[in-house]
């Protein structure tokens, strides 16, 4: 039986409403010219704390929301109570009864501090709220803050406290408020004015009201035509209800204080659970990240349920802004952007260095590893995106172009013109497989507010490989291509993780297909990573699961770089084909399909050298480093020999400059320091006359250790040695 406010359906599922909703990969989109509406403020005043009178639509909305939660308590009390088993994952089972018994009872039943300490509960495997009455007998978990699931619950629950604080100081109109990777955001259409960081505080002060009077979180299943009733004076909402709910469905809305929102949920049992928390940042997005639809704004918070948290994040924040690779590369003049080409890099001839760099490396790594490099157009008629699907799936994101009456675009990945490549000529199984590599250069159309540094560019080039192989052969194909990974990460000193991304709503092809192509690649990474590797639902590419590699940096932030997709969509799609062993004994056998693997390490090189940027903080390994040995004289009449040992050193394949200017010697040697010169070599008579170098490591400044002189043939020698071996060490002595 169904309670009154639901209908016959199950409620509808749409996590879009409140979910982070992507546009071209990115939840942070603004649109060009965010035109800022000028509102008015009192001279020597700010805004005030919370408007008066408070908007009408408060009161609109509890009312209806109260009228219904009385329904549904009757229809709860109405629900027989019948005896239920809860088993938890140590293998221990609770006894309760349905419709009373909740996650929390158990929670207080097992231990009063875990009953304090978790945020949410997974009932067979879904999150659900911790006060919400069990309906049947089911599997528990009990989840806390440090689990991710976890974490993103509490910064969804953060999320609707920072909605109710903009409606109350701004009387807006709110639209998505979903958790993110760093905190959590909520979008809103304000009419009369721009958010301003001098807002942040008053933000902050209303949140921490909501805060105290430990607000509850109340879930309630409404159906469309009520929800419509309920927010009939949002535009947003009621676009959002009419869109993505069904006619004669239902779906979730969640209250907490006055604040009431359409929400999938769930949530915290009560705002008194946040401790600590702060408005972040804020920016401009679009409806839905739509550019032709209604341009919104954006403010962003974190929050902790402990206040230490909060104070350790503010020194994270601190030390990420040291880092901050748009800082580093001005300083180190590596690379700059220019608004005449949006999102493309300029590199300059330092950060062309570090660039070349991996690209060397990766070459290196190649000649071993049996690939074969090759280079293919950047534009192609629309025939071939039609043909291997990205035309239907991913235009949008691709830069059009209009050539001869004839549709056309720059190339967003390599994939289709690699398959062009294999069909060029009759393959026989004798060369399989083939891994055939690129470093082309990939274009996709970014919204021009996701734009940031190098992290999120529109042009771009990947260390991209497919290798064409053999079903027989996927199994060892995918063991070297996790060496290949474990050895470049480990160059680095990243630690990984790694998630199986499945089948996707829009996929291709058939769920046979999918379901073989899944399965290898968990046969795959359980031989390799035994239990090691987490499950994606439902994120993998149109034509393809995949495997994706987290990496970790220095402050232990998560970057998802290499991927690892098995696809049997595009063999399909562009009849490849091959001759099997068994084809020549049949001659009407009909010829035999590849599976192309798809692989990238670095990923983006651009957004590859952002994280090593920050991963570094600057301070760049010596096979790396674009600025390696600087030398100085101690006075000129040794300028010929500082330019001499720099010439010597640069014949070996380094970077050695030499500084021959004006500067005192201590100014050469501070400004080397401030540039980050692995080594600064120091020469003077006593070097000269012994033809040797004086050696101040780059590492050693602040500490006590001395520089040392050392013969020019050894130091050269030695120097050569710590590039070959691409430590990430400075150590010559």
């Amino acid at each position: 039986m169904a309670h009154p406010v639901e209908s016959a359906n199950a409620p509808a599922q749409i996590p879009a409403l409140d979910g982070p909703h992507s546009v071209n990969g990115t939840t942070d989109t603004k649109p060009k010219e965010a035109k800022e509406k000028k509102g008015k403020v009192a001279e020597g005043s700010s805004y005030p704390l919370e408007l008066q009178p408070r908007p009408a639509f408060f009161d609109h909305r509890i009312k209806m929301f109260e009228e219904l939660k009385a329904e549904y308590d009757d229809f709860v009390k109405s629900q027989p109570r019948e005896e239920i088993t809860v088993k938890l994952p140590d293998g221990k089972e609770v006894k309760g009864k349905s419709w009373e018994t909740s996650p929390m009872d158990i929670a207080k039943e097992l231990s009063k501090s875990l009953s304090e300490r978790i945020v949410i509960a997974k009932v067979d495997g879904e999150l659900y709220d911790l006060e919400r009455p069990l309906e049947k007998s089911c599997s528990l978990e009990l989840l806390d803050f440090e689990h991710p699931e976890g974490k993103k619950v509490f910064w969804h629950s953060s999320a609707h406290v920072l909605g109710e604080a903009a409606e109350r100081h701004y009387g807006c109109h709110l639209c998505l408020g979903p958790p993110t990777d760093e905190g959590f955001f909520y979008e809103m259409g304000i009419e009369d004015r721009p958010v301003s960081n001098t807002d942040y505080s008053a933000l902050e002060k209303i949140s921490e009201s909501a805060i105290k009077e430990k607000q509850k979180f109340e879930r309630l299943v409404v159906s469309k035509e009520k929800l419509l009733e309920m927010f009939n004076y949002n535009k947003y909402k009621q676009y959002l209800i009419e869109s993505k709910i069904a006619d004669g469905t239902s779906t979730t809305v969640y209250r907490c204080g006055p604040m009431i929102d359409l929400c999938v949920g769930p949530h915290i049992p009560h705002t008194g659970k946040i401790k600590a928390f702060m408005v972040t940042k804020n920016s401009a997005s679009y409806f839905l990240g739509d550019p032709t639809k209604e341009s919104l704004q954006r403010i962003y918070g974190i929050s902790f349920p402990d206040k230490k948290q909060l104070a350790d994040y503010k020194v994270f924040l601190a030390e990420a802004a040291k880092r901050d690779h748009r800082k580093i590369g001005k300083e180190q003049e590596l690379f700059f952007f220019n608004d005449l080409s949006p999102g493309s890099c300029f590199f300059l001839p330092h950060g062309t260095r570090i660039y070349n760099t991996l690209v060397e490396l990766m070459r290196s790594e190649y000649f071993k590893r049996g690939y074969q490099e090759v280079i293919s157009p950047n534009m192609y008629n629309s025939k071939l995106w039609e043909t291997s699907g990205h035309w239907a799936n991913y235009k949008d994101d691709m830069f059009l172009l209009d050539v001869e009456k004839e549709k056309w675009a720059l190339k967003p990945m390599n994939c289709p013109g690699h398959c062009l490549i294999f069909d060029s000529r009759d393959r026989s199984y004798k060369e399989l497989p083939i891994r055939m590599a690129e470093f082309g250069i990939i274009h996709r159309n970014e919204a021009s507010g996701a734009l940031t540094g190098l992290t999120r560019v529109r042009r771009f080039v990947q260390d991209d490989t497919h290798v064409f192989c053999m079903p027989s052969q996927i199994e060892e194909e995918i063991g070297r291509l996790f060496d290949f990974m474990e050895h470049v990460y480990g160059l680095f000193g990243f630690d990984f993780r790694l998630e199986l991304s499945t089948r996707p709503d829009n996929y291709l092809g058939t769920i046979e297909t999918w379901n073989e192509a899944e399965a290898q690649l968990k046969k795959a990474l359980e031989k390799h990573h035994p239990g090691k590797w987490e499950l994606n639902p439902g994120d993998g590419a149109f034509y393809g699961p995949k495997i994706d590699i987290t990496i970790r940096d220095a402050l232990r932030r998560s970057f998802q770089c290499a991927t690892i997709q098995l696809d049997f969509q595009l063999p399909e799609r562009f009849n490849l084909k091959y001759r099997a062993a068994e084809d020549t004994n049949d001659p009407g056998r009909p010829p035999s399909r590849p599976v192309i693997i798809h692989r990238a390490i670095l990923g983006s090189l651009e957004r590859f050298i952002a994280i090593i940027t920050e991963h570094f903080a600057g301070k760049w390994p010596f096979w790396l480093s674009p600025r390696q040995v600087l030398v100085i004289p101690v006075a000129n009449p040794y300028k010929d020999y500082a330019s001499e040992v720099a010439n010597r050193l640069s014949e070996l394949g380094l970077y050695a400059d030499v500084d021959n200017g004006e500067n005192t010697l201590q100014k050469k040697i501070r400004n080397g320091e401030i540039a980050q010169y692995n080594f600064i070599l120091v020469v003077g008579q006593e070097e000269l006359d012994s033809r040797s170098v004086n050696v101040r490591n780059r590492d050693d400044v602040g500490t006590k250790a001395r520089a040392q002189t050392v013969p020019l043939d050894e130091v050269a020698e030695k120097l050569v040695a710590l590039k070959k071996s691409r430590s990430i060490e400075n150590k010559l002595l």
